[in-house]
């Protein structure tokens, strides 16, 4: 009964100082009710106003509870909708940490698909052209350096983002079409649909690293698209025509590469390049110091490039010899 009497007594007062304040619901009398007790929660209608009163005034302390609480909530909803998603199919993601103990943060690779980089390779090895098609090969690549000196000249951070969207082209198509010839023909690949798919894969990590140091323009981004599409086929036709030719492409584009991170490296140790710090991606992939800087970075990059130019020169004297890749073992894990 009492609180009936108050509804209704609240509901006059507060029709009342809405006819005599305009459009100000309540009125002072109100006042002391509504905040001890309620809140106005109200709409309009053709027969009048509807009212509904719901205590809300509460301490400070008491406030901040239901919103940790309905955070809190929703995390476990979350939570309990991704563990459901994942269980569903039988899919779930175990937890990977560091050696240190924290949280591994990177979906991209796992900890143990990192590796510390083998930089006492030798950089000076060169492949001297000894026939027709090793001469074709290698005056092609010196080609390809004209523009690509014309339109990069010394900045050689966009320089490597640029050449690295090309570099992990090779690796995935000769991958490929071996895994394809593989299926055709019923044969082992010897390991080398690994070996050029780790190829692949490492140049796409150079890529990622790259990216978090030089951020392309919207023009080097279209630049990408064309030239990625045009040297994708060409390269996937003339693996198919040629592999020796094709891997021998690809060594000596792995030694112009070479060359550019030498000059990169210069510039860093002049200070024509500022050295900063290594990306946090760099340092996780290649096991790098925490204080890691860009120059250790580069300088890992280029003996990957090293290795990756030893592998594709060995690829092409195979298919030179006359033979198959299967029946030499695959340089896996060569790093």
């Amino acid at each position: 009964m009492k609180l009936t009497a108050l509804n209704s007594t609240v509901r006059r007062a507060l029709l009342n100082g809405r006819n005599q304040n305009g459009n100000r619901l309540g009125s002072a009398a109100l006042m002391p009710y509504a905040a001890a007790e309620t809140r106005l929660l109200c709409a309009g209608g053709a027969n009048g106003w509807f009212f509904y009163w719901k205590r809300t005034m509460v301490s400070p302390a008491e406030a901040k509870l239901p919103e940790k609480e309905k955070e809190k909530e929703k995390e476990k909803a979350k939570a309990e909708k991704s563990v459901v998603e994942s269980s569903y199919w039988g899919i779930s993601r175990p937890k990977v940490v560091r050696e240190d103990g924290t949280e591994w943060p990177w979906n991209c690779f796992m900890p143990w698909e990192s590796y510390r980089s083998n930089v006492s390779i030798d950089l000076t090895k060169h492949h001297v052209p000894k026939n027709v098609l090793d001469k074709v090969a290698y005056r092609t690549v010196k080609l390809l350096r004209i523009p690509t000196d014309l339109f990069f000249k010394r900045r050689y951070g966009c320089r490597a983002m640029m050449l690295e969207t090309v570099a992990a082209v090779p690796g995935m198509v000769g991958g490929m079409l071996l895994h394809l010839r593989s299926l055709r023909k019923f044969q082992q690949s010897g390991g080398w649909i690994k070996a050029l798919l780790e190829e692949a894969e490492n140049e796409r990590m150079h890529l990622m690293t790259m990216v978090e140091l030089v951020k392309p323009k919207w023009y080097e981004r279209l630049l990408v698209l064309a030239v990625q599409g045009v040297f994708f086929n060409a390269f996937f036709v003339l693996y198919i025509l040629s592999p020796k030719v094709a891997h021998r492409i690809v060594g000596y584009l792995e030694e112009e590469a070479i060359h550019s991170y030498t000059e990169y490296l210069k510039d860093l140790e002049s200070g024509a390049i500022e050295n900063v710090p290594a990306p946090a991606i760099a340092i996780d992939y290649w096991r790098l110091p925490k204080d890691a800087r860009l120059k250790d970075v580069i300088t890992v990059i280029r003996a990957d490039e090293a290795h990756h130019r030893d592998v594709n020169h060995f690829a092409s004297d195979i298919h030179f010899q006359g033979k198959e890749l299967r029946e030499a073992p695959a340089p896996i894990g060569y790093h």
